[in-house]
């Protein structure tokens, strides 16, 4: 953000052999009129049906990433959880869980979900540094695989509960090894002084609080050290400290039998080089297969990111301060991540494969001026009416919109086999006010 407070990301558009190599990564191609499809369906034919902003997710390319990804340990015990926040609707869910995969996940909410979409309680990892009482006796009900704690303050807590009778369960302490990544400080969670993770000096007095607690069993220990990395440095360094960790918690008589990698994998939004899962396991498995422990990894955005595009509408064209303007019915509300990391995202027509034309701001609806999803794009000739697609919008796209200005969050489908279905309606207006009460005191006598 520019100290005059306009946004600019001075990115024109990437070559057209680039801009290729990213539609076929995700999924993408063009028929010979120029309409793009996704997995084979036309986004125009899905936007004529269902309307914009919407969400459309290919399902096959979901099940390949996760096959690459289970297949890169080969013969190594481990187990890939999903990390359920990247992006939280039913159909993805139960995609991931009949291909085999656990759920990761950080409230009761994503526990609900994971359970409603089949994932059974033993597969379903309890993580995230703010659990409620509330959410923990529903963990315990539940009878999840592990909750994995990131403090004193939670272990005592759920101390507390075991001991007064709400049951059993098996924990994980989730460390905060203090390596830096070089990644958006928003999603660099492995440093210290952050809230992420029990800091290691205090893993001694956790691990007392521990054996005088028989109704806690240590089961694993893990560790989160960021997301959309490109490196596998920050891995190795974090598994040196890791490994300190699990020593320390052998030398006191625990015997966990996971280790939490975490997730973090990066994915390709423009010309980054991310690890392909084979580089990423390979530096690393000596050391893990001598641990003797299952491995657990934790992604989110490696199997749904570039599995995923917002369409959305242009509604109308301006020209200001010499500079030209699109005004498209998808905002921040919809796709927070430019605003909120400055995120980029590639944007391209959907009705045309045309050589652009020149630049353009591609901004929202929502009264702010952060609200745009991409400055200065190298776009052919647009008209109102017409549509872009905005890529790699799989993971933290639709789960972290919103209401915001009162506008209905976007509509959800999913393609596969040449087949599309909604699978969540765009809300309607009235949803957005049904449960509240405009006169709260209107019965009370005077």
């Amino acid at each position: 953000m520019h100290l005059d407070g306009a946004p600019r990301d001075r990115r024109s558009g990437v070559g057209a052999s680039v801009l290729a190599s990213r539609l076929a990564e995700c999924g993408l191609a063009r028929e010979a009129s120029g309409t793009l499809l996704l997995s084979g369906v036309s986004l125009a034919a899905i936007v004529a049906g269902v309307g914009t902003p919407t969400y459309v997710y290919d399902a096959a390319a979901i099940r390949r990433r996760f096959t690459v990804l289970d297949s890169a340990f080969g013969d190594l015990p481990h187990r890939v959880c999903y990390a359920v926040k990247a992006n939280a609707n039913l159909a993805v869910l139960r995609l991931l869980e009949q291909s085999g995969s656990g759920a990761d996940i950080v409230s009761g909410g994503e526990l609900l979900r994971a359970l409603a979409a089949g994932f059974p309680a033993d597969r379903i990892v309890f993580s995230g540094v703010g659990k409620s009482d509330e959410e923990l006796a529903a963990a315990l009900a539940t009878g999840v695989s592990r909750i994995n704690v990131e403090s004193l303050s939670e272990l005592q807590r759920l101390a507390i509960m075991v001991e007064t009778g709400v049951g059993s369960c098996t924990i994980g302490i989730r460390i905060n090894p203090d390596v830096t990544t070089d990644t958006h400080p928003y999603i660099s969670t492995g440093k210290g002084g952050l809230k992420f993770g029990l800091p290691l000096d205090q893993l001694t007095t956790a691990l007392s609080l521990l054996d005088e607690t028989p109704g806690l069993r240590l089961g694993g220990v893990a560790m989160h050290i960021g997301s959309q990395l490109l490196d596998v440095a920050p891995y190795l360094a974090g598994l040196d400290q890791l490994l300190a960790a699990l020593g320390t918690v052998r030398a006191a008589g625990h015997q966990p039998t996971v280790l939490g990698l975490g997730g973090g994998l990066g994915i390709r939004y423009r010309e980054e080089s991310p690890l392909e899962p084979a580089e990423w396991i390979a530096p690393l498995r000596e050391t893990l297969v001598a641990t003797g422990c299952t491995i657990e990894v934790e992604p989110g955005r490696y199997l749904v990111g570039n599995a995923g595009v917002l369409v959305t509408r242009v509604l109308h064209r301006k020209h200001s301060g010499g500079r030209e303007i699109a005004i498209v019915d998808a905002g921040m509300n919809d796709l927070l991540r430019p605003a909120l990391y400055q995120a980029w995202h590639e944007i391209v027509s959907v009705e045309s494969g045309e050589a652009p034309t020149g630049l353009l701001d591609v901004v929202g609806p929502v009264c702010e001026i952060g609200d745009f999803l991409g400055l200065e794009r190298a776009l052919p000739a647009l008209r109102a009416g017409e549509h872009l697609a905005i890529l790699g919008a799989g993971a933290y796209g639709f789960a972290m919109s919103s209401n915001y200005n009162s506008r209905a969050r976007a509509a959800e489908v999913l393609v596969e086999d040449g087949r599309w279905a909604v699978v969540r309606p765009r809300e309607r207006l009235t949803d957005l006010y049904r449960d509240e009460i405009a006169d709260p005191f209107a019965d009370e006598q005077p």
